[in-house]
C-alpha cells in the first residue's frame, strides 16, 4: 500500500482507524453539515483531490451559501469529478450526500468511468453539528435543517451499503474521526512497477507439450516432480504472462495449469482470466453452465486428479483477473484485448470486455459472434497484447497483437518477447479440435488504419528533442490537401525531410551568404568541428528500400509485390508514372545493395538528392525561370543598342546604358546558372541519385544514433550506377587554416556552377542548435532572388530568418520523432502524426526564397 500523492498526516494514534481506499477511486463523503468533511478532507487529502459543493455554489453564484445555486452547482461538480476520473485521477467529493439520490448520481458517475467508489461516513451527534455550524457566521440555517439532515443519515445507514459502493467506511464520534488514517490500494491490475523482460505466451487450450516445447524454445528450464513439469524459471529472469484460456479442448489441461500454477506460485509468472477459465472455474464451483466449447474434455481430465489439485486449480482460476498493466503502464496484457479507456479501470464491462472482446451483437456463418475491430481504432500508447480469437498469424495493428495463432486447431504456439518485440513460435503436434470456423477463413485485418482523427484539427505533438510541438488547424487542412490527393501509399511514407534554414547574412562585399557566418553560428554555440557536404542541385528525394517484397510486406505492410518507393519531400511520387518509379527503385535496390548488407537490415530509409534539377522541375524551370531568361535576352540588347545610339547622339545616358548593360550581363548569368542544373532525360537511366544520409535500417533510427561522417563513410561503400557521391571536407572550427580552406574549397565550387554547401555538425550536439545549415553560392542565389539581386544586397541583408531558424528546428525535431517511432514499432498512425506535422508546418508564412 502507498499513500501516493496525499499529504502527510501525524504518525497514526494508538487504536486509531485506518481507512484504505484504491488509488483510482472515487471517495465520497458523507455527513450532515458541521460534521468535520471539509477539515477531514483537508487533511487527509490534496487541495486539488478534494471538489466540494460549497466551492461549486460559489463558482456559479459568488456566494457558497446561495441553496438557489445549488442545481448549477452539482452540475459543475459532476462535471469537474467526470474529468478527473476519466483521467485517472483520485477525487473526492465534499458534500453531504446523505439523501441516496445524490449518492446515487456520484456512483453511477464512477461506473460510467469505470472506476470504484468508497464511502466514508462522518456520524457525529447532531448537538456537536449544532455547536459548529452555530461558530460560522455564513451559516444562517437552524437546528431543523441539521434534524433532517441527520434523520436522512439514519435512514441511510440501513442500506448505504447495497447501493454500490465497494466499501463503506464509518468513523462515529470526533475522536474516531480525528485519529483515522487514510492508506491508498493499488489497483490488482497494476503492476507497473514489473519491467520486464517479458515472453507473453498465447492460448494453450490443454496443449501441454507444446507449451513445454515454446518455453524451452524462448530458454526457461522447466522443473519437474515424477516426470511431470511443476514450473519453470529463466535463467535470464524472465517472466511469463499468459493471455488467458489455458484450459479446455486440448489433451492435458491438467498437466498445463499445474505448469502454469507453479510458475506463478513462484513469481516466475503472471496470467490474466481467459472466458474458458471463467466458464470452467463456475463448473466446478457447481453452477449451471453449458458443458461445450471443449468444457466437457476439461471436466472429463479433471476427474481423474486428486480432489486437492482439483480446488487448487478452481481457486487459482477464480482469482486471475481481467488484465495487466506493466513496465510503467507502457504494456497490457488481457484476453481479448482493451481499449485504452479501460486500463487500469475496474467494472463488470472492463471484465467482460477483457474476457470476450467487444461484439456487435451479429453472428457469422459459422455461428460465432462477430467481434467489433476495436484494434483498428486503438491510439492508445501501451502495447496491448491479446489472444482470444485465432489467427493464422499474429500481426501488429495499431501497437497492438493478438498472440493466439491457434495452437490447439492445428496451428502453432506463439510468444512475443517484449521488449523485444520478437514472435517465437512453435507447431501444434496436430489437430487437437476441430474449430468451428477454420483457422485459415479467419479475416487477415488490413494494418492501415490511420482515421482523419488522427491529423485533423489543432494538435500538440510530443517529441524527444523538440519538446512539444503545436500544429495549427489551418495548417494541418492545408496539408490534408496534399496527403489525400498527392501523397503515396501512407504505408512507405515514413518520413518527410525539414527545410533548412541560411547562415546570418554576411557583410562581406557582393555576398548574401558565405561560410564564415556558419562556422561563427555553429563556433558560438559549443560545435568544434563541421562537415560541409556540396548541395547538389537536384530535387530532395526520400527512398524507402527493402530487399524482397516479403521485407514490404512484413515491414511496411505493402503488399502488391513492390520493394520500395522515391517521394519527393512533400510526399508525392517523384515520377508519375509508376513504371518509372518502379524501375528508378529497382536501381537504387542494387546499387545500395552494399549498404544493406553493412547495416544487417533488409529494409532502409535514405536521404537523398536526386539530379537533374529539370527531371522534376522541368515545368517550374520553364514557367519560372527561362521564361524570365528569354525575356531579357529578347529585350535587352535591343535596349542597350537604343541607349548606344543615343549616346553616340550626344545624350546623356551614360548611367542608365551602363546599368542596363549590367542587367544584361546579369540576365546571361542567370541563364547560365539554371541551365547548369538542366539536362534531357526521357528515362531513369538518365537520373543520378546523390545519397547523404541513411536515415533508419530495422532497430536503428541512424538519423540520430550516428554522426554524419559516419553516413558518408558508410554510403561510400555503395558507388554503382545511379549514384554519384556527396563531396565533403571536414573542418575544425578552432584552426583559422581549417576554415579558410574550407571557404577555398566554398568558392570554387560554387564558381564552377556548383549550389553551395551545407554545413552540419560533425558529432552529435543536444540543445536548440541547428541540424544544418545552407551556404548557397552568388550565382545560385541569382536563380533565388533574380538576376538583379547583386544590386539590393544591402536590403536582403535585412531578411528575417527567425521564421524560417524556428521552422527548420520543429521540423527537423518532428522528422526525427517519426524515425524513432518507426524503429521502435509504433503504429502507422503514430509515426504519421509527425510526418503529416511536418507537412502541416510548411504552410506557415515563410519566405520560400530563405
Amino acid at each position: 500500500m502507498t499513500r501516493s500523492s496525499a499529504p502527510d498526516v501525524p504518525p497514526r494514534a494508538q487504536g486509531a482507524r485506518e481507512i484504505s481506499v484504491p488509488a483510482l477511486s472515487l471517495v465520497v463523503l458523507v455527513g450532515v453539515s458541521g460534521s468535520g468533511k471539509s477539515t477531514f478532507a483537508a487533511r487527509h487529502f490534496a487541495p486539488t483531490q478534494v471538489i466540494s459543493s460549497d466551492f461549486c455554489r460559489g463558482l456559479v453564484a459568488d456566494d457558497e451559501n446561495d441553496q438557489s445555486a445549488t442545481g448549477d452547482a452539482f452540475d459543475v461538480l459532476h462535471y469537474i469529478v467526470g474529468t478527473r476520473l476519466r483521467r485517472g485521477l483520485l477525487t473526492v467529493v465534499d458534500a453531504t450526500s446523505v439523501q441516496r439520490e445524490a449518492r446515487r448520481s456520484l456512483i453511477e458517475l464512477a461506473r460510467s468511468h469505470d472506476v470504484l467508489v468508497d464511502a466514508i461516513v462522518l456520524d457525529v451527534p447532531e448537538e456537536v453539528a449544532l455547536a459548529r455550524n452555530a461558530r460560522r457566521p455564513d451559516r444562517d440555517f437552524g437546528r431543523a435543517v441539521i434534524a433532517r439532515q441527520h434523520r436522512e443519515l439514519r435512514r441511510s445507514m440501513r442500506g448505504i451499503a447495497k447501493e454500490g459502493f465497494r466499501r463503506v467506511h464509518v468513523l462515529r464520534g470526533e475522536a474516531e474521526i480525528e485519529a483515522a488514517t487514510i492508506t491508498y490500494e493499488k489497483a490488482w491490475t497494476d503492476r507497473r512497477e514489473l519491467t520486464g523482460p517479458f515472453d507473453i505466451i498465447g492460448d494453450v487450450h490443454g496443449c501441454r507439450a507444446e507449451l513445454e516445447a515454446l518455453l524451452e524454445r524462448l530458454g526457461w528450464r522447466i522443473e519437474r516432480v515424477d516426470g511431470r513439469a511443476v514450473g519453470a524459471a529463466h535463467p535470464e529472469g524472465r517472466t511469463a504472462v499468459f493471455v488467458g484460456d489455458l484450459v479446455d479442448r486440448g489433451p492435458d489441461t491438467p498437466g498445463v495449469l499445474r505448469l502454469v500454477m507453479g510458475m506463478v506460485a513462484a513469481g516466475n509468472a503472471l496470467c490474466v482470466a481467459g472466458n474458458h477459465e471463467q466458464k470452467l472455474a463456475r463448473a466446478l464451483a457447481g453452477r449451471k453452465v453449458k458443458v461445450a466449447h471443449g468444457l466437457e474434455t476439461s471436466l472429463e481430465q479433471l476427474a481423474a486428479e486428486p480432489p486437492e489439485f482439483v480446488t487448487r486449480a478452481r481457486e487459482f482460476m477464480d482469482g486471475l483477473i481481467s488484465h495487466y498493466q506493466l513496465d510503467g503502464g507502457r504494456l497490457v496484457v488481457a484476453h481479448a484485448g482493451l481499449k485504452e479507456a479501460y486500463h487500469g479501470r475496474a467494472s463488470g464491462r472492463v471484465r467482460a470486455f477483457a474476457l470476450y472482446g467487444d461484439t456487435t451483437g451479429e453472428t457469422d456463418e459459422y455461428g460465432l459472434p462477430v467481434r467489433y475491430p476495436w484494434a483498428k481504432e486503438y491510439r492508445g500508447r501501451a502495447m496491448v497484447v491479446y489472444g482470444h480469437t485465432p489467427v493464422p498469424e499474429a500481426e501488429w495493428i495499431n501497437n497492438t497483437i493478438c498472440v493466439d495463432t491457434g495452437c490447439v486447431f492445428g496451428g502453432r504456439l506463439t510468444a512475443l518477447r517484449y521488449p523485444e518485440r520478437e514472435l517465437v513460435s512453435v507447431p501444434a503436434e496436430r489437430v487437437w479440435y476441430e474449430p468451428v470456423r477454420p483457422l485459415s477463413a479467419t479475416a487477415r485485418r488490413d494494418p492501415l488504419t490511420l482515421t482523419l482523427d488522427d491529423v485533423a484539427g489543432t494538435r500538440h505533438v510530443q517529441t524527444r528533442h523538440g519538446g512539444t510541438i503545436k500544429v495549427r488547424e489551418e495548417n494541418a487542412a492545408a496539408a490534408l490537401e496534399v496527403m489525400s490527393r498527392f501523397a503515396v501509399d501512407p504505408r512507405w511514407l515514413v518520413y518527410l525531410p525539414p527545410t533548412m534554414a541560411p547562415p546570418r547574412a554576411s557583410s562581406r562585399e557582393g555576398f548574401l551568404e558565405h561560410p564564415e557566418e556558419a562556422f561563427a553560428e555553429y563556433a558560438e554555440a559549443g560545435v568544434t568541428a563541421v562537415v560541409c557536404e556540396e548541395k547538389h542541385m537536384g530535387s530532395r528525394a526520400i527512398a524507402v528500400l527493402t530487399r524482397t517484397p516479403e521485407a514490404a510486406r512484413r515491414r511496411f505492410g505493402v503488399e502488391d509485390g513492390s520493394c520500395g518507393i522515391v517521394y519527393t519531400r512533400t510526399g508525392r511520387p517523384f515520377f508519375a508514372e509508376p513504371d518509372r518509379n518502379a524501375r528508378l527503385v529497382e536501381r537504387l535496390r542494387t546499387a545500395l545493395g552494399p549498404v544493406l548488407d553493412e547495416l544487417g537490415s533488409d529494409w532502409a530509409v535514405f536521404d537523398c538528392e536526386l539530379l537533374p534539377w529539370s527531371a522534376k522541375a522541368e515545368e517550374l524551370i520553364r514557367e519560372q525561370y527561362a521564361s524570365v531568361g528569354a525575356a531579357a535576352r529578347a529585350a535587352l540588347p535591343e535596349a542597350v543598342a537604343v541607349l548606344e545610339a543615343a549616346t553616340g547622339r550626344g545624350l546623356d545616358v551614360g548611367l542608365l546604358l551602363d546599368r542596363t548593360r549590367r542587367r544584361l550581363d546579369n540576365a546571361a548569368r542567370f541563364r547560365e546558372a539554371y541551365a547548369r542544373y538542366c539536362w534531357p532525360v526521357s528515362d531513369v537511366s538518365g537520373v543520378r541519385v546523390a545519397p547523404f544520409q541513411i536515415l533508419a535500417a530495422e532497430g536503428r533510427a541512424l538519423a540520430v544514433e550516428e554522426p554524419h561522417p559516419w553516413h558518408l563513410a558508410t554510403l561510400a561503400k555503395a558507388s554503382a550506377e545511379p549514384l554519384i557521391p556527396t563531396r565533403h571536407v571536414f573542418v575544425d572550427l578552432t584552426s583559422p587554416a581549417s576554415r579558410e580552406a574550407a571557404v577555398r574549397w566554398w568558392t570554387e565550387l560554387t564558381e564552377t556552377g556548383g549550389e553551395g554547401m551545407v554545413v552540419k555538425p560533425a558529432e552529435r550536439v543536444t540543445g536548440r542548435v541547428q541540424p544544418g545549415l545552407k551556404v548557397r553560392g552568388r550565382e545560385y542565389l541569382r536563380i533565388v532572388y533574380g538576376p538583379d539581386y547583386t544590386d539590393a544586397l544591402d536590403e536582403l541583408r535585412q531578411r528575417s530568418l527567425g521564421r524560417k531558424r524556428s521552422l527548420a528546428l520543429r521540423e527537423h525535431a518532428l522528422g526525427v520523432e517519426a524515425l524513432t517511432r518507426l524503429v521502435e514499432g509504433e503504429p502507422l498512425w503514430r509515426v504519421h502524426e509527425a510526418v503529416f506535422a511536418v507537412l502541416a508546418l510548411e504552410s506557415e508564412p515563410v519566405d520560400p526564397r530563405l
